[in-house]
């Protein structure tokens, strides 16, 4: 079974809440974070299929049609494959926050779909993300969880950005103890 890393988008591959962005709700509002791209590069050539799982409740609440979406999610994986890396599937929740699906995390069901479909072992698999939600679903899904922040949200492992954490999972896989 292959091993992959999980990428939350928001806050982890790119900028949100920022100066120059506050939502990302059309392709020109994108921002790579700095080193991102090189991270899912580094992961990629070390052999982790990637993919981004995502809540995207502004398409549920209609703040973005699913075609924009879709666009976005484009413009973000070419930027990405433009550094050497490559993201296998971009999986997202459309649906309004509190609709009760089983996709939106923190519920592990995009990460578990994924994991099945792509022959996956979630215990030697990552997940990473910024925000509770997102470690609370690659906890129930199984995988080992990074926050990048600083808050405390019972992950396992914490780093600043996307580009470290990528770091020390290579240095890791390279030095197992």
């Amino acid at each position: 079974m292959n091993k992959a890393v999980f990428l939350d988008r928001d806050g982890v591959i790119n900028e949100v809440l920022s100066d120059r962005v506050k939502f990302v709700n059309h392709p020109s509002q994108l921002y790579l974070l700095e080193g991102a791209a090189k991270a899912v590069s580094l992961l990629y050539n070390k052999g982790f299929t990637i993919f981004v799982v995502t809540n995207q409740g502004g398409v549920g609440l209609g703040y973005m049609k699913e075609e924009m979406l879709q666009r976005i999610h484009q413009k973000m994986i070419k930027e990405i494959e433009q550094e050497g890396g490559r993201i296998h599937e971009v999986a997202y929740c459309a649906h309004a926050p509190y609709a009760g699906c089983s996709c939106r995390k923190p519920e592990p069901g995009m990460i578990t779909a994924l994991a099945e479909k792509n022959g996956i072992n979630l215990e030697h698999s990552y997940m990473i993300g910024d925000r509770d939600v997102d470690i609370l679903a690659g906890k129930s899904a199984g995988a080992k969880t990074i926050l990048i922040g600083s808050a405390d949200h019972g992950a396992d492992y914490c780093f600043d950005t996307l580009l470290e954490a990528a770091c020390w999972i290579i240095k890791k896989e390279e030095n197992p103890v």
